[in-house]
C-alpha cells in the first residue's frame, strides 16, 4: 500500500436508514452536521435513504417507497401502454 493517500481521521459514526429507523455504526471519514446519541455515547449521525437492511435485493421484499407522489405520476404518464391496444 501507498503510504500518505489514506485518510488519518477515522472514526465511529452513526448510520441511520430513514425508511426503517435503524441505526448501525460504523467507521468512517464523512462529515456530519447532526448527532445522536447512542448508549450514553454521542456519535456523529448520517442519514440515509435505504441502506441493506431496507432494500429490496437483501431484504427479499418487493416494498414500493413513494416519495412526493412520483409513481402515482410515473403510473398515469406511462399507464396507456400496458393497457391492451383495441
Amino acid at each position: 500500500m501507498k503510504k500518505g493517500i489514506h485518510p488519518e481521521n477515522y472514526r465511529p459514526v452513526a448510520f441511520k436508514d430513514m425508511s426503517n429507523d435503524e441505526v448501525f455504526i460504523s467507521r468512517s471519514t464523512i462529515n456530519a452536521k447532526e448527532t445522536i446519541e447512542i448508549d450514553g455515547v454521542t456519535y456523529p449521525l448520517v442519514k440515509l435513504e435505504i441502506t441493506s437492511s431496507s432494500h429490496p435485493f437483501y431484504t427479499g421484499k418487493q416494498k414500493l417507497v413513494d416519495t412526493a407522489g412520483r409513481v402515482d405520476k410515473f403510473m398515469s404518464r406511462y399507464a396507456k401502454r400496458t393497457q391492451p391496444k383495441k
